[in-house]
């Protein structure tokens, strides 16, 4: 069994990661906020277009807090839309997805409880441009995507 991550103290200014820690996840940037065993944040730049398709995170409960931008969600069989201010919770064992539809950038800050191995999977994921491989990957990682065509309007 590992050591506990402990949460250190500190500040994690807007747009930097911790360390130093940026990862670019097929378009997506993503700023390393934060890593401990109780939560993993990060912080994103959504491009015009890009997406995170449909998956499940069977450990872990995730959240979305929007800064800039709207969101078009799938969330459980359901289709909504979140904006600036806007908190979306996404249950553990619930399938989602996010997608920018706009021609804007979108920014949030994301985060997960318990943190468990998300950190690790975009360690993995930096730079990686085989969508086959990401999926198997973050399968080994405790995140779980569904086939093309599993959610109507993805």
């Amino acid at each position: 069994m590992s050591a506990a991550k402990i949460l250190p103290a500190g500040i994690t200014r807007a747009g930097e990661g911790v360390d130093g820690t940026v990862w670019n996840v097929l378009g997506h940037t993503y700023w390393h906020k934060s890593d401990c065993e109780s939560s993993f944040a990060f912080e994103t730049l959504d491009a015009p277009g890009t997406f995170v398709p449909p998956h499940i995170h069977p450990t872990q409960d995730e959240f979305i807090y929007v800064l800039e931008g709207t969101f078009d969600l799938y969330l459980d069989g359901t289709w909504l839309q979140a904006g600036p201010g806007d908190l979306v919770r996404m249950p553990k064992g619930k399938p989602h997805a996010y997608y920018n539809r706009t021609d804007r950038p979108n920014r949030a800050i994301f985060w997960v409880s318990p943190g468990r191995r998300l950190k690790e999977l975009f360690d993995q994921l930096h730079d990686l441009t085989d969508p086959e491989e990401v999926v198997r990957r973050s399968a080994a990682c405790e995140v779980e995507f569904l086939p093309p065509g599993a959610v109507s309007g993805a």
